[in-house]
């Protein structure tokens, strides 16, 4: 990335979203790095003292000044003997200033925002094909790309503005409803948002249903974007479009009345939209709805209907997304990211409607540790109810029992239920025990994890990843 410098009081005379309420120092030096990590200062650098839950960045400042920082954005006056810009909240000023710092990025950048509970990264991947496909160098932020959905507020300006050095056009971006709580993508201008729908997730952050969608559609304001595409058949999507009949807001709204001609397979998908046949590599009933969302922002910055169409039948296969598992058994096998009830009950949905007469549905899942404790059993729930044979294993546990997060799952399934229900803890074992019971026509779904190539159990990691470990016990079996 080309190298910056900017002088302080330049900076912060040109944020003009916040007000810095005091400034302390020579603010004639310059500044060539921003960062809210006290590990990654370098010379020249500002330091942003972000309060969090576990730690609050003012207690680094002095450190971060060792380290070569030359300047804090803080919210009390520090000891220390560098500028201080003081402002209200420096998490919701950091964006700006981190935007700022790298020229704006986004601006110069066609970015589309795409957030929801489920099919984020399913359509973000789609629409990026659709924009490679009109020839325009596009990058992809989210699940696949690092360790948070969403980058941190200086993090995402200087990726951006990593992304408009080396000619990238456009980025297409997951948001969470955490970066949008926690102002992660403040500072950011977007070409179009996308709503995908809402379900249950993330309550242990948000507290409640209402407190998570309002997170979400803070995306779907003037603040950040003039044009949306919202998803009409989601109860949530209507209440979101209710809410912007009034906004200063170019609406396109999608639903799979859209749609005609569906033939959703294990490993391809086709469908008629707009007088266009679109196909997809691929499968899963519900990945209709995903690619018409991102269809329609394909279409609402202004790709023809034709082209589309290219651009969705040159997307690869999406890793752990409704992922086809084959080494030449009798049985399908299907591995999927869903990690919520609703995202579960689309999969089983899905593969029930690939079944046969006497084909059987096969789930093995678990829920993570230190996570929304509430959507456990509704998943067991939605597992018992929707598959005819329920392996319950463990997901990441993390910190907390296996074997407790199991009990909740199972307390969702009907105890007068005659479905064969196991508890298998380890989750290799769970995923052998479904493919010994399973029989030609059956389908085995191996759900929660999808894409993750790690496992953490207790504070340790260790190699998992589903796709993998069905092949190798697939090859066994045969």
């Amino acid at each position: 990335m080309n190298a910056r410098s900017l002088r302080l009081t330049d900076l912060v005379a040109r944020v003009n979203e916040v007000a810095a309420r005091e400034v302390f120092g020579d603010t004639n030096i310059s500044i060539n790095e921003i960062t809210h990590d006290s590990q990654k200062i370098s010379s020249g650098c500002l330091f942003c003292c972000v309060v969090g839950e576990k730690a609050d960045g003012h207690d680094f400042a002095a450190d971060a000044v060792k380290s070569g920082a030359s300047a804090i954005l803080a919210e009390r006056k520090l000891d220390v003997q560098v500028p201080q810009v003081i402002v209200d909240d420096v998490r919701t000023a950091m964006g700006y200033f981190a935007a700022e710092f790298f020229g704006r990025p986004s601006s110069q950048l066609k970015v589309i925002g795409i957030t929801g509970t489920n099919g984020k990264t399913t359509t973000a991947h789609l629409l990026a094909s659709v924009l490679r496909q009109q020839g325009l160098v596009t990058a992809v932020f989210g699940t696949l790309s690092g360790t948070r959905t969403t980058p941190e507020a200086t993090d995402l300006q200087r990726l951006l503005a990593k992304e408009l050095d080396r000619g990238c056009k456009a980025v297409v971006m997951e948001v969470s409803s955490h970066a949008l709580s926690l102002h992660r993508v403040d500072g950011t201008n977007f070409a179009a948002t996308v709503f995908t729908n809402l379900g249950q997730d993330h309550l242990d952050f948000h507290g409640s249903t209402e407190s998570y969608f309002s997170a979400k559609a803070k995306l779907f304001t003037t603040q950040f974007t003039k044009t949306c595409i919202v998803n009409r058949d989601d109860q949530y999507g209507a209440k979101l479009i209710a809410l912007l009949k009034d906004e200063k807001i170019d609406l396109q709204t999608f639903g799979l009345n859209d749609a005609s001609e569906i033939d959703a397979q294990v490993d391809h998908l086709s469908f008629t939209w707009r007088g266009e046949k679109i196909r997809l590599v691929t499968g899963g009933y519900f990945n209709v709805m995903n690619a018409l969302a991102a269809a329609n922002a394909a279409a609402k910055l202004g790709v023809a209907t034709s082209d589309i169409a290219k651009g969705l039948a040159a997307a690869d296969a999406i890793a752990g997304r409704f992922e086809s598992v084959s080494a030449g058994q009798s049985f399908g096998v299907v591995v999927d990211y869903a990690h919520t009830p609703e995202a579960l009950q689309n999969v089983l949905d899905a593969t029930r409607k690939l079944l046969n007469d006497s084909g059987r549905a096969i789930v093995v899942f678990g829920c993570g540790g230190d996570r929304d404790h509430q959507k456990r059993p509704k998943m067991g729930k939605v597992a018992c109810d929707s598959a005819d044979v329920v392996f319950i294993t463990s997901d990441n546990p993390r910190l907390e029992d296996a074997a407790v997060i199991a009990k909740q799952i199972k307390a969702g399934c009907d105890p007068s239920s005659k479905k064969a229900i196991y508890v298998i803890l380890d989750r290799r074992d769970a995923i052998a025990q479904a493919f010994s019971v399973a029989r030609s026509g059956d389908i085995v779904v191996i759900a929660g994890k999808g894409h993750e190539s790690t496992q953490t159990i207790g504070t340790n990691e260790i190699e998992f990843n589903d796709v993998a470990v069905s092949r190798e016990l697939l090859k066994v079996a045969s």
